[in-house]
């Protein structure tokens, strides 16, 4: 028992650095935002407030410029995270059947990962925008096919949330596919042996060896996936500047930074209170896709 009891207590020791980091940079931050989210009319500088109670979320969730955020976020996270987690299976095992330039064509998809998110956005940009000399390399694709221009940047709002979308699921694509490339990697060669004897189809191999095999990394990328997505702002001031709100193409997070230092600024308890909603939304979202995934191992 003496040597169990050593054991543990040395075992806490090793994790208190961590557990100390955690508490001061996670766990107090959080305690004391959603403490904020319930103070109104609080004041930053004076470090004061007229009251308490649930004003924050009702003045919060009644803000058309927090429902417009909610909706290009939501919108964001349906269209890109299912979208981007497929595509990059489908490139992740196209990568896993070549032989001949495989680390090449995987260092080409990994590329955009750790291409500065900033400079990609003026690349897709250059792309989309049009200009008093141009109408963007898009447009001239359009115009060659006879359709007509479309201002991807500054014109209707389906078509600025389009290049949003591709944008995004550009940024997340490599590191999908690098998570999903070394999962099938992984998957045991003899499986595949053993089907083959059989005569078994490529598609029942996918569907009923390769799937199932690398299943827990597919979710991991789905629950992360909704998690980034979710926290989707300097996609958005790539592409659109930092006036979102004028632009129609705010997130949550953009929001919440906006109440607190932009042009807005200065309201720290609808900014903790739209960050508290963002959390929920995402502690939600995240529990339930635990349980699917705990239902499907089963």
């Amino acid at each position: 028992m003496e040597v169990t009891g050593r054991n543990n207590f040395k075992a806490w020791l090793y994790l208190l650095p961590a557990l100390l980091f955690l508490g001061v940079f996670m766990v107090y931050p959080l305690v004391d935002v959603f403490i904020y989210s319930f103070e109104e009319g609080y004041n930053s500088a004076s470090q004061s407030f007229f009251g308490t109670g649930i004003y924050n979320y009702s003045y919060v969730l009644h803000d058309p410029y927090f429902l417009q955020a909610l909706k290009n976020t939501f919108i964001l996270v349906i269209i890109t995270v299912p979208l981007s987690t497929g595509i990059a299976l489908l490139i992740s095992l196209g990568l896993n059947s070549i032989k001949k330039l495989k680390e090449l064509f995987q260092t080409i998809y990994f590329l955009p990962y750790v291409t500065n998110t900033l400079a990609v956005g003026l690349v897709f940009m250059i792309l989309f925008k049009k200009t008093a000399y141009s109408d963007g390399m898009v447009n001239v694709l359009i115009n060659a096919f006879g359709g007509e221009s479309v201002d991807f940047i500054d014109g209707p709002y389906w078509a600025k949330m389009m290049v949003l979308c591709i944008y995004t699921i550009w940024i997340v694509m490599p590191f999908k596919v690098l998570i999903l490339t070394s999962a099938l990697a992984s998957v045991n060669p003899v499986y595949y042996s053993a089907a083959k004897v059989d005569g078994t189809s490529k598609f029942r191999i996918f569907y009923r060896i390769t799937l199932p095999m690398i299943s827990p990394m597919i979710f991991y990328l789905i629950i992360t996936g909704f998690i980034g997505a979710f926290k989707a702002y300097s996609d958005a001031v790539a592409l659109f500047g930092t006036d979102l709100n004028v632009a129609e193409m705010n997130t949550i997070v953009g929001y919440v930074y906006d109440m607190l230092y932009g042009d807005s600024g200065g309201y720290p308890s609808y900014a903790s209170a739209a960050a508290i909603i963002l959390f929920a939304i995402v502690l939600t979202i995240t529990v339930i896709n635990l349980m699917v995934s705990n239902r499907t191992k089963k």
